[in-house]
């Protein structure tokens, strides 16, 4: 079976399963802010209709020069694409004939960027469970490649490496001569997310992918941004297409980088959301990865592939991510978007009729 690459436009996963597509459907496979766009967006959404009848600044200047000024740094360390996906593409071609050393479960698409782009792909597997990063073994690794990435917080697993843990791996990357990328595309769902982005300037080999399409609940719009050395921007920059950003999400980002309180609205939701999730999943005996942001592993640990039950949340109109294009997971976990209180409600009342099916076997 060709499983979908990705979560989200679910009509995909329904048509390759021949299963009817439910009109009263929730759907948890896309890890989008549950409150949808902010206030500000919404508001002056009808503003935007003039920006279409010119051509887009190529550069996005302004929203780049909000981003330098939040982050402290200048313009020139700054690249605007379209959607984190672009800036991973980009940094494939960087990595051309390379070797690149993922740490997985990851996001698929950078291993398709490198490997497209000839560059040789080995893993460095966590184990299931903790997921922890185990860096001695990592450190070991990295004599042999050019580029690490790493997901922080991780997708799928939503665990968080501490600043200290980055540290040491950006050192020991530098010690080695690689790259150390980090993509932070889930990093503003967590109050206390300490980036590296102050490193910049001392380490050339450190690059950060964001994006702003999941907190601000725009995926459709795509909008996404690099920070790095300035000369490793202009490399990198010089393979970007042109007109590559439109001017309705360069606007939306700036609206984006004023929206503090939603932001804020949007954690403490999340926060609140995940206690009691986790509080239920141990109620009905569920293993849940150690999430600190707006997914989560789940799985029956009465059964080793989870396809049983990711059928049965299907035919519920309930639509988890399932995991078969992960490394390491393989269908032995399903991923799951924290949403709304009434959509979280829908999905365990869900999980407490599959338990009550089930509860023999435990």
């Amino acid at each position: 079976m060709n499983w979908p690459e990705h979560g989200s436009n679910p009509h995909y996963l329904y048509e390759a399963l021949n299963k009817e597509f439910p009109d009263n459907r929730v759907d948890f496979s896309a890890n989008i802010n549950p409150l949808g766009p902010p206030p500000l967006i919404k508001e002056n959404w009808n503003s935007l209709l003039s920006t279409i009848s010119d051509y887009p600044d190529p550069n996005g200047i302004e929203l780049r020069k909000r981003i330098a000024k939040t982050e402290g740094l200048d313009e020139n360390q700054v690249l605007i694409g379209n959607g984190g996906a672009e800036m991973i593409s980009l940094i494939g071609r960087l990595l051309t004939g390379q070797r690149a050393l993922i740490v997985q479960p990851a996001f698929s698409e950078y291993e398709q960027a490198c490997r497209v782009n000839g560059a040789i792909v080995d893993y460095h597997q966590l184990t299931s469970g903790s997921w922890d990063l185990d860096l001695e073994s990592l450190h070991k690794k990295l004599r042999d490649t050019d580029a690490v990435f790493i997901c922080n917080p991780s997708n799928p697993t939503g665990v968080y490496y501490s600043k200290p843990v980055l540290m040491e791996l950006l050192f020991a990357c530098r010690e080695n001569n690689c790259l150390l990328i980090i993509d932070e595309a889930f990093y503003d769902f967590i109050y206390y997310y300490e980036s590296l982005v102050e490193y910049i300037e001392e380490f050339p080999n450190l690059l950060i992918i964001r994006s702003m399409t999941k907190m601000y609940a725009m995926p459709g719009l795509r909008l996404g941004y690099l920070l790095a050395d300035a000369r490793v921007i202009e490399r990198v920059a010089k393979f970007q297409p042109q007109w590559s950003m439109n001017a309705i999400a360069l606007k939306a980002g700036e609206w984006c980088l004023e929206s503090e309180i939603y932001r804020k609205e949007t954690i403490n939701l999340i926060v609140q959301e995940r206690k009691r999730l986790f509080a239920f999943y141990h109620g009905v005996q569920f293993n849940v990865s150690p999430s600190e942001t707006n997914f989560y592993l789940l799985k029956d640990p009465v059964l080793d592939d989870q396809i049983p039950l990711f059928r049965f949340l299907l035919d519920k109109g309930i639509v988890p991510r399932h995991t078969m294009n992960f490394p390491g997971l393989e269908g032995k976990w399903l991923r799951f978007a924290i949403k709304a209180p009434v959509e979280n409600d829908r999905l365990m009342e869900a999980i407490v009729e599959w338990r009550n099916n089930h509860s023999s076997s435990l």
